[in-house]
């Protein structure tokens, strides 16, 4: 099981990376890669609850503040959870 959870984590990492570097080179990363990031999260987080597919909402965005000079990108889900599941004894 811990294998595929690594397998999943280290492909929504790889995404995540080719998302942040279009949003540093100024281009738009492209619905493709924002849906398998979306559908990526969706199956990490449907793992512990049950979530309105739906209504989930990923946005990538980048603000930046002219007077510290500090620029940031953020990556914001908006999830709406049904509920948590019961994953019995012995689970973490």
């Amino acid at each position: 099981m811990a294998r595929r959870r690594d397998s999943s984590s280290s492909i929504a990492r790889e995404r995540l990376k080719l998302v942040l570097i279009h949003d540093r080179a100024g281009t738009s990363p492209s619905s493709n890669v924002m849906e398998m990031l979306r559908k990526d999260i969706v199956n990490v987080i449907s793992k512990y609850f049950d979530v309105e597919e739906d209504d989930f909402d990923v946005e990538i965005k980048h603000s930046s503040d002219i007077q510290s000079g500090s620029a940031a990108t953020r990556l914001t889900a908006n999830i709406p959870i049904r509920r948590i599941k019961s994953l019995g004894p012995n689970r973490h």
